[in-house]
């Protein structure tokens, strides 16, 4: 039995709760960061940037649709090169090295403050440094959230999802008492002052090389550079590319469900929030609250102080559980993105070894967890510091994806999806709308990267190391994969000296499809496309040909070689596309058609599916197996036998004692019998038509033992020619 990381699927709910644990996680700090960085315009520019959210939604479903299986780094290294994607997955990799750090940094800040509130409150002396608090807090977490990575995505999205229903109760809350408070204090004129060049206020760091130059006098450079510091707000983006690898059937339109989920959710907690929040938080106070945002809403809303006191302690708590859900989510995206680098070979096939337990790639989520444990260590709790430097790994994953994105417009042809707006002349279609998204998220990067030095400094420096770090462990896999092949999944083995249900995630009635090439597998595609997996389990072998009876001894290279490796990588990448999980099984034998049977046999299979062989005509090669059906031992269950033919209706056969199909003239030629015996010759009602039947059976069989035999052989040839 072979298994591998990338066989589990989760609903679009699931998908998108992991996906917003890290997108909507940032209202906890995004909408703080981008005030303090262009003052009190800023939350039109978070509510701007959150809009904007729904065009690159647009971009990831277009990358999607065409199964680029990699994300990112396959996009960008399919139509910009293989250098330019190492750079790319760099600065991805910075970006969601860097989520969990900022996240669970940021939940640190929110409780540490609101334990010192409560100190207070109660008139005691006690005071914690919340910079110090929330490092060894996101420590913690992150630790937590290790263990859980470690253990599998099901477990982990589970939590997730249970995280937003909690947040979805916050929101509301927080937006329904907002309004009131609006309401009762009459400061539906108190909105923040629209974005202009007297309202844009630039900090001392907010323009990094670009200070003293004359572009922030520009409006429209001004407007661009105040856009950059609000777009940490949509970071999390990148996660709904890896998580629909794992998204379930039918894969493009629940990708479509889990993204208009998101970005909805999106626009409401970060950008109506954030909005809300300047007009219910006094000028003169929001300041204090620039690194709990939220947290300042909940001070500042009417009411007994208690029952505020309450609320912003379930605002606080609701915010470390999302906050908290965001390292998870980091480490699922950039488990995924490491996951296609390995698989190109750019890094040592070391870090693939799934789990023997839980078949999760362990050792890749121990070094992202490394790395974010280093992290948090070096800020020492200073979410701007961490929120400044992640800056820069969103917004260049963003262009260089839709760079890649639209650089295959012109290489491929099989999108199922398109970015809108586009226009043809002639056979030739110009992408205005992607063309017009990707200029502008360029622009946005040119000026982040000149206006946040700390973000490119830092940026720049771990995507140097990164990438070198990438060209290195390339060079060494280099003669591996000239021996072994490249882009192939690794597999767990678990060896057993014969087939067994309970070693298999596969119920009785499952479906069992023999495949041996790769290139032929058009039965196994249609199989998973019609599969109802509430009904049927499906599981695919392929026999591993052995001379003599000691296969057993064999070794894993023997049982499974380069082939069988490369067979069910292009199996996983199948199963992945439908999105529907499949086991897998390599049965050494000398005989594939009993191995077949025997097979569907031990595993109560309902069906066996095969594809045409090129040695034999189906009807041959349905014989065979049939033959080999009869040899086994009683007692034999009957199954069907499916040959699936990429032309023409598929094949079945029932293997086993079955009912007859009949010829409508064979079953009036019954009822014919039937008649004459019960009315003509007077045997009466008690006569029926499985009588007539016993009878001319019992006949042939006597006439096939004894003269008759020859005659009756050409009667049935002559029948089978007639059919």
């Amino acid at each position: 039995m072979a298994t591998t990381v990338a066989l589990s699927f989760i609903s679009f709910w699931r998908g998108a709760a992991i996906v917003l644990s890290d997108l909507a996680s940032s209202s906890y700090y995004a909408g703080g960061i981008a005030e303090e960085a262009i003052g009190r315009s800023a939350p039109w520019f978070v509510l701007a940037v959150m809009l904007f959210s729904f065009a690159v939604r647009s971009v990831y479903m277009e990358s999607c649709s065409m199964f680029v299986r990699g994300g990112v780094y396959v996009v960008v290294r399919d139509s910009l090169g293989p250098n330019m994607a190492k750079v790319s997955v760099s600065a991805l990799v910075v970006d969601y090295v860097l989520t969990g750090p900022i996240s669970a940094v940021s939940a640190g800040q929110y409780l540490g403050r609101l334990l010192n509130e409560i100190f207070e409150l109660i008139h005691q002396p006690y005071h914690i440094d919340p910079n110090w608090f929330a490092m060894f807090f996101g420590l913690i977490v992150t630790v937590y959230f290790w263990r859980s990575n470690v253990k599998g995505i099901h477990e982990s999205s589970g939590k997730a999802l249970r995280i937003m229903q909690i947040m979805t109760v916050m929101v509301v809350s927080l937006i329904v008492w907002s309004l009131i408070t609006i309401t009762v204090n009459g400061r539906w004129g108190a909105f923040p002052p629209l974005p202009s060049m007297a309202n844009i206020q630039f900090s001392d760091d907010a323009l990094g090389w670009l200070k003293g130059t004359i572009w922030p006098t520009i409006p429209a450079a001004a407007v661009v550079v105040c856009f950059g510091h609000s777009l940490l707000a949509m970071s999390g983006f990148e996660t709904l590319a890896q998580v629909y690898r794992e998204i379930a059937s039918p894969k493009l339109t629940n990708l479509k469900i889990t993204a208009m989920i998101v970005c909805t959710y999106a626009v409401v907690s970060t950008g109506v929030v954030t909005l809300l929040a300047a007009m219910v938080i006094p000028d003169a106070e929001r300041p204090k609250y620039y690194q709990n945002l939220i947290g300042g809403m909940s001070m500042n809303l009417v009411g007994p102080e208690l029952l505020k006191l309450g609320f912003h302690i379930f605002v606080v708590i609701v915010g470390v559980l999302i906050l908290s859900g965001a390292v998870n989510t980091s480490m699922i995206g950039a488990n995924g993105v490491l996951n296609r680098v390995a698989e190109d070979g750019v890094l040592l096939d070391w870090f693939r070894k799934p789990h023997t337990k839980f078949g999760t790639t362990f050792r890749m989520i121990n070094l992202i967890t490394l790395l974010q444990v280093v992290t948090i260590i070096a800020s020492q709790g200073n979410v701007y510091l961490l929120g400044e430097a992640y800056a820069f790994g969103v917004i260049w994953s963003f262009f260089l994806k839709s760079l890649g994105v639209l650089a295959l417009r012109f290489l491929r042809h099989d999108q199922e999806y398109k970015v809108p707006f586009n226009i043809h002349i002639g056979k030739t279609e110009i992408p205005i709308g992607l063309g017009l998204l990707t200029l502008t998220l360029f622009t946005i990067a040119i000026a982040n990267l000149f206006s946040k030095k700390i973000a490119t400094i830092s940026g720049v420096g771990f995507t140097v190391v990164l990438y070198i770090l990438f060209r290195v462990s390339e060079h060494i896999n280099a003669k591996a994969r000239l021996s072994k092949g490249h882009g192939l999944e690794m597999f767990n083995l678990e060896h057993s000296p014969q087939i067994e249900t309970e070693m298999l995630n596969a119920r009785p009635g499952c479906i069992l499809v023999a495949v041996r090439g790769y290139s032929q597998m058009e039965h196994l595609k249609k199989t998973l496309q019609k599969a109802n997996l509430r009904r049927h389990d499906i599981v695919v072998m392929t026999v591993r040909p052995v001379a003599g009876e000691g296969e057993y001894a064999l070794t894993d290279d023997q049982l499974f070689s380069t082939y069988e490796q490369e067979l069910f990588s292009h199996v996983v990448e199948m199963a992945e596309k439908e999105g529907k999980p499949v086991e897998l099984l390599v049965v050494p034998a000398n005989d594939p058609f009993i191995a077949m049977v025997q097979t569907a046999q031990r595993l109560k299979a309902s069906r066996l599916v095969t594809g045409v062989s090129a040695k034999m005509p189906s009807d041959e090669l349905a014989r065979r197996i049939g033959l080999s059906w009869e040899r086994l031992p009683e007692p034999r269950e009957p199954f069907s036998l499916e040959i699936i033919r990429p032309d023409r209706p598929s094949k079945f056969v029932n293997l086993g004692p079955h009912p007859p199909r009949l010829w409508p003239e064979d079953i009036d030629r019954l009822h014919g019998i039937w008649l004459t015996l019960s009315e003509k010759l007077s045997l009466g009602s008690d006569l029926h038509h499985r009588d007539v039947v016993g009878v001319a059976l019992q006949r042939l069989e006597r006439d096939l033992d004894g003269a008759g035999q020859d005659e009756v052989v050409q009667q049935v040839k002559s029948e089978m020619r007639r059919n």
